[in-house]
Protein backbone atom coordinates (compact mmCIF):
# COMPACT_ATOMS: atom_id res chain seq x y z
CA UNK A 1 0.00 0.00 0.00
CA UNK A 2 1.23 3.45 -0.45
CA UNK A 3 3.00 5.20 1.97
CA UNK A 4 0.46 8.06 2.10
CA UNK A 5 -2.52 7.80 4.23
CA UNK A 6 -5.87 8.90 2.37
CA UNK A 7 -6.41 12.55 3.64
CA UNK A 8 -9.40 15.40 2.87
CA UNK A 9 -8.19 15.37 -0.95
CA UNK A 10 -8.97 11.30 -1.36
CA UNK A 11 -12.43 11.80 -0.33
CA UNK A 12 -12.83 14.93 -2.52
CA UNK A 13 -11.39 13.08 -5.65
CA UNK A 14 -13.94 10.36 -4.73
CA UNK A 15 -16.32 12.55 -4.84
CA UNK A 16 -15.20 14.31 -8.14
CA UNK A 17 -15.07 11.26 -9.67
CA UNK A 18 -19.07 10.18 -9.02
CA UNK A 19 -19.45 13.55 -10.10
CA UNK A 20 -17.64 13.71 -13.33
CA UNK A 21 -19.37 9.96 -14.08
CA UNK A 22 -22.48 11.76 -14.02
CA UNK A 23 -21.88 15.31 -15.63
CA UNK A 24 -20.03 13.15 -18.53
CA UNK A 25 -23.95 11.18 -18.68
CA UNK A 26 -26.03 14.53 -18.37
CA UNK A 27 -23.82 17.10 -20.23
CA UNK A 28 -24.48 14.96 -23.79
CA UNK A 29 -28.25 14.14 -23.15
CA UNK A 30 -29.69 17.28 -24.55
CA UNK A 31 -27.18 17.41 -27.54
CA UNK A 32 -27.88 14.00 -28.88
CA UNK A 33 -31.40 14.31 -30.38
CA UNK A 34 -30.20 16.52 -32.61
CA UNK A 35 -26.39 15.03 -33.42
CA UNK A 36 -28.61 11.82 -34.22
CA UNK A 37 -31.18 13.00 -36.32
CA UNK A 38 -27.90 15.15 -38.17
CA UNK A 39 -25.53 12.07 -38.27
CA UNK A 40 -28.35 9.25 -38.84
CA UNK A 41 -30.26 11.90 -41.51
CA UNK A 42 -33.38 11.22 -39.49
CA UNK A 43 -36.23 12.95 -38.13
CA UNK A 44 -36.13 13.42 -33.94
CA UNK A 45 -38.98 10.90 -33.65
CA UNK A 46 -37.06 8.51 -35.76
CA UNK A 47 -34.00 9.75 -33.80
CA UNK A 48 -35.53 8.23 -30.54
CA UNK A 49 -35.16 4.96 -31.51
CA UNK A 50 -31.27 5.20 -31.75
CA UNK A 51 -31.45 7.10 -28.32
CA UNK A 52 -33.30 4.73 -26.39
CA UNK A 53 -30.93 1.76 -28.11
CA UNK A 54 -28.00 4.30 -27.18
CA UNK A 55 -28.82 4.31 -23.67
CA UNK A 56 -29.89 0.37 -23.29
CA UNK A 57 -26.04 -0.42 -24.30
CA UNK A 58 -24.59 2.24 -22.24
CA UNK A 59 -26.90 0.54 -19.41
CA UNK A 60 -25.52 -3.03 -20.71
CA UNK A 61 -22.13 -2.15 -20.14
CA UNK A 62 -22.70 -0.75 -16.88
CA UNK A 63 -24.24 -3.85 -15.92
CA UNK A 64 -21.82 -6.33 -17.10
CA UNK A 65 -18.43 -4.00 -16.02
CA UNK A 66 -19.85 -3.15 -12.34
CA UNK A 67 -18.77 -6.32 -10.75
CA UNK A 68 -15.54 -6.67 -12.99
CA UNK A 69 -14.02 -3.47 -12.15
CA UNK A 70 -15.41 -4.29 -9.03
CA UNK A 71 -13.25 -7.18 -8.74
CA UNK A 72 -10.14 -5.62 -10.22
CA UNK A 73 -9.87 -3.46 -7.74
CA UNK A 74 -9.96 -6.38 -4.98
CA UNK A 75 -7.29 -7.65 -7.22
CA UNK A 76 -5.24 -4.65 -8.16
CA UNK A 77 -6.08 -1.85 -5.56
CA UNK A 78 -8.98 0.39 -6.08
CA UNK A 79 -6.39 3.63 -7.49
CA UNK A 80 -5.47 2.08 -10.89
CA UNK A 81 -8.71 1.12 -11.54
CA UNK A 82 -10.35 4.54 -11.06
CA UNK A 83 -7.56 6.49 -12.70
CA UNK A 84 -7.67 3.81 -15.61
CA UNK A 85 -11.33 4.00 -15.69
CA UNK A 86 -11.24 8.05 -16.12
CA UNK A 87 -8.85 8.28 -18.23
CA UNK A 88 -10.63 5.44 -21.05
CA UNK A 89 -13.77 7.88 -20.22
CA UNK A 90 -12.03 10.63 -21.61
CA UNK A 91 -11.06 8.66 -24.40
CA UNK A 92 -14.72 7.81 -25.19
CA UNK A 93 -15.90 11.08 -25.18
CA UNK A 94 -13.52 11.98 -27.71
CA UNK A 95 -14.50 9.33 -29.81
CA UNK A 96 -18.18 11.12 -29.48
CA UNK A 97 -16.81 13.95 -29.96
CA UNK A 98 -15.34 13.25 -33.35
CA UNK A 99 -18.06 10.67 -34.81
CA UNK A 100 -18.84 10.81 -38.50
CA UNK A 101 -21.66 8.40 -37.92
CA UNK A 102 -24.09 6.85 -35.87
CA UNK A 103 -21.93 3.66 -35.65
CA UNK A 104 -19.03 5.51 -32.81
CA UNK A 105 -21.96 6.69 -31.24
CA UNK A 106 -22.52 2.96 -30.27
CA UNK A 107 -18.65 2.68 -29.96
CA UNK A 108 -18.75 5.68 -27.41
CA UNK A 109 -21.92 4.53 -25.51
CA UNK A 110 -19.70 0.83 -24.89
CA UNK A 111 -17.09 2.32 -23.80
CA UNK A 112 -18.18 4.86 -21.88
CA UNK A 113 -20.49 2.44 -19.81
CA UNK A 114 -17.80 -0.18 -19.43
CA UNK A 115 -15.01 2.88 -17.90
CA UNK A 116 -18.13 4.86 -16.32
CA UNK A 117 -19.00 1.37 -13.89
CA UNK A 118 -16.95 2.88 -11.20
CA UNK A 119 -19.38 3.28 -8.36
CA UNK A 120 -18.57 -0.32 -6.88
CA UNK A 121 -15.09 1.06 -6.76
CA UNK A 122 -15.91 3.99 -5.31
CA UNK A 123 -18.24 2.65 -2.59
CA UNK A 124 -15.07 0.32 -1.68
CA UNK A 125 -12.73 3.14 -1.71
CA UNK A 126 -15.08 5.48 0.73
CA UNK A 127 -15.63 1.96 2.76
CA UNK A 128 -11.85 1.50 3.16
CA UNK A 129 -11.18 4.93 4.79
CA UNK A 130 -14.31 5.35 6.47
CA UNK A 131 -15.57 4.32 10.23
CA UNK A 132 -18.59 2.30 10.02
CA UNK A 133 -20.70 4.86 12.28
CA UNK A 134 -19.78 7.54 9.43
CA UNK A 135 -20.09 5.53 6.68
CA UNK A 136 -23.99 6.47 5.74
CA UNK A 137 -23.25 9.71 5.62
CA UNK A 138 -20.50 9.78 3.48
CA UNK A 139 -22.50 7.47 1.00
CA UNK A 140 -25.35 10.19 1.29
CA UNK A 141 -22.36 11.90 -0.11
CA UNK A 142 -21.64 10.03 -2.80
CA UNK A 143 -25.48 10.07 -3.39
CA UNK A 144 -25.35 13.63 -3.49
CA UNK A 145 -22.16 13.66 -6.00
CA UNK A 146 -24.25 11.73 -8.13
CA UNK A 147 -27.02 14.47 -7.94
CA UNK A 148 -25.21 17.86 -8.41
CA UNK A 149 -23.48 15.60 -11.60
CA UNK A 150 -27.10 15.36 -12.95
CA UNK A 151 -27.92 18.71 -12.16
CA UNK A 152 -24.94 20.62 -13.59
CA UNK A 153 -24.66 17.87 -16.52
CA UNK A 154 -27.38 18.63 -18.66
CA UNK A 155 -27.50 22.27 -17.59
CA UNK A 156 -24.12 23.07 -19.04
CA UNK A 157 -24.62 20.62 -21.78
CA UNK A 158 -27.78 22.65 -22.97
CA UNK A 159 -25.59 26.06 -22.63
CA UNK A 160 -22.48 24.60 -24.06
CA UNK A 161 -25.16 22.80 -27.42
CA UNK A 162 -25.88 26.48 -28.25
CA UNK A 163 -22.43 26.53 -29.61
CA UNK A 164 -22.88 23.58 -31.26
CA UNK A 165 -23.78 19.93 -30.72
CA UNK A 166 -20.15 17.94 -30.29
CA UNK A 167 -19.05 20.93 -28.05
CA UNK A 168 -20.37 19.54 -24.75
CA UNK A 169 -18.21 15.58 -25.68
CA UNK A 170 -14.95 17.74 -25.59
CA UNK A 171 -15.64 19.28 -22.20
CA UNK A 172 -16.57 16.25 -20.71
CA UNK A 173 -13.58 14.54 -22.24
CA UNK A 174 -11.28 17.54 -20.48
CA UNK A 175 -12.97 16.96 -16.93
CA UNK A 176 -12.04 13.42 -16.95
CA UNK A 177 -8.81 13.92 -17.91
CA UNK A 178 -7.88 16.80 -15.32
CA UNK A 179 -9.59 14.47 -12.89
CA UNK A 180 -7.08 11.53 -14.07
CA UNK A 181 -3.98 13.96 -13.40
CA UNK A 182 -5.60 15.23 -10.20
CA UNK A 183 -5.76 12.00 -8.89
CA UNK A 184 -2.31 10.88 -9.55
CA UNK A 185 -1.25 13.73 -7.58
CA UNK A 186 -3.46 13.31 -4.41
CA UNK A 187 -5.45 9.84 -4.70
CA UNK A 188 -3.26 7.04 -2.37
CA UNK A 189 -3.99 3.30 -2.38
CA UNK A 190 -6.27 2.19 0.31
CA UNK A 191 -6.16 -1.84 0.04
CA UNK A 192 -3.52 -3.32 1.36
CA UNK A 193 -1.60 -6.09 -0.34
CA UNK A 194 -2.81 -8.86 2.38
CA UNK A 195 -6.18 -7.92 1.99
CA UNK A 196 -6.43 -8.28 -1.90
CA UNK A 197 -7.54 -11.67 -3.38
CA UNK A 198 -7.63 -13.33 -6.62
CA UNK A 199 -9.75 -12.37 -9.69
CA UNK A 200 -12.15 -15.19 -10.61
CA UNK A 201 -14.92 -14.79 -13.06
CA UNK A 202 -17.39 -16.44 -10.79
CA UNK A 203 -17.50 -13.37 -9.06
CA UNK A 204 -17.06 -10.95 -11.96
CA UNK A 205 -20.28 -11.35 -13.66
CA UNK A 206 -23.34 -10.12 -12.71
CA UNK A 207 -25.45 -13.16 -11.78
CA UNK A 208 -22.06 -14.54 -9.86
CA UNK A 209 -21.88 -11.26 -8.03
CA UNK A 210 -25.98 -12.41 -7.19
CA UNK A 211 -24.79 -15.95 -5.72
CA UNK A 212 -22.66 -14.02 -3.67
CA UNK A 213 -25.46 -12.09 -1.52
CA UNK A 214 -27.38 -15.34 -1.33
CA UNK A 215 -26.58 -15.53 2.50
CA UNK A 216 -28.05 -12.10 2.69
CA UNK A 217 -31.51 -12.57 1.87
CA UNK A 218 -32.48 -8.65 2.90
CA UNK A 219 -29.55 -7.42 0.01
CA UNK A 220 -30.78 -9.32 -1.88
CA UNK A 221 -34.74 -7.77 -1.98
CA UNK A 222 -32.63 -4.44 -1.34
CA UNK A 223 -31.35 -5.23 -4.27
CA UNK A 224 -34.02 -6.31 -6.16
CA UNK A 225 -36.02 -3.28 -5.68
CA UNK A 226 -33.35 -1.07 -6.31
CA UNK A 227 -33.70 -2.71 -9.93
CA UNK A 228 -37.45 -2.26 -9.94
CA UNK A 229 -36.16 1.38 -9.03
CA UNK A 230 -34.18 2.16 -12.15
CA UNK A 231 -36.01 0.38 -14.20
CA UNK A 232 -39.14 3.36 -13.01
CA UNK A 233 -36.77 6.13 -13.26
CA UNK A 234 -34.67 5.46 -16.48
CA UNK A 235 -37.44 4.89 -18.69
CA UNK A 236 -38.29 8.40 -19.03
CA UNK A 237 -34.76 9.63 -19.43
CA UNK A 238 -34.75 7.44 -22.87
CA UNK A 239 -37.53 9.67 -24.52
CA UNK A 240 -38.07 12.45 -22.61
CA UNK A 241 -35.98 14.81 -24.60
CA UNK A 242 -37.20 13.41 -27.76
CA UNK A 243 -40.47 14.50 -26.55
CA UNK A 244 -40.15 17.90 -25.79
CA UNK A 245 -38.24 18.85 -28.73
CA UNK A 246 -40.62 17.53 -31.33
CA UNK A 247 -43.89 18.44 -29.33
CA UNK A 248 -42.70 21.87 -27.88
CA UNK A 249 -39.87 23.07 -30.14
CA UNK A 250 -37.29 22.88 -26.30
CA UNK A 251 -34.20 24.21 -27.31
CA UNK A 252 -31.31 22.69 -25.66
CA UNK A 253 -30.64 25.03 -22.99
CA UNK A 254 -34.32 24.57 -21.94
CA UNK A 255 -33.50 20.39 -22.06
CA UNK A 256 -30.58 20.77 -19.56
CA UNK A 257 -32.55 22.98 -17.39
CA UNK A 258 -35.78 20.71 -17.32
CA UNK A 259 -33.19 17.69 -16.52
CA UNK A 260 -31.47 19.74 -13.83
CA UNK A 261 -34.84 20.11 -12.07
CA UNK A 262 -34.67 16.38 -11.54
CA UNK A 263 -30.96 16.74 -10.38
CA UNK A 264 -31.17 19.44 -7.97
CA UNK A 265 -33.84 17.26 -5.96
CA UNK A 266 -31.98 14.67 -6.01
CA UNK A 267 -28.74 16.15 -4.77
CA UNK A 268 -30.87 17.98 -2.07
CA UNK A 269 -32.49 14.85 -0.88
CA UNK A 270 -29.30 12.59 -1.08
CA UNK A 271 -27.02 15.20 0.51
CA UNK A 272 -29.45 16.31 3.76
CA UNK A 273 -31.58 13.09 4.46
CA UNK A 274 -29.37 10.27 3.75
CA UNK A 275 -26.97 10.74 6.87
CA UNK A 276 -29.87 11.55 9.58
Amino acid sequence: MSARKPGRHALLFILITIFIDTLGFGIIIPVLPKLIAELGNVSIGQAAGYGGALMFVYALMHFLFAPVLGNLSDRFGRRPVLLLSLATLSVDYMIMGFATGIGLLFLGRLLSGASAATFATANAYIADITAESERAARFGLIGAAWGVGFVAGPAIGGMLGEIGPRVPFFVAAGLALVNVIYGLAVLPETLPLERRRPFRLTRAYPLGAYRALRPYPLVMTLSGAVVLYFIAHDVNPSTWTYYVIQKFAWSEAQVGLGLAAVGLASAVVSGTLVGP
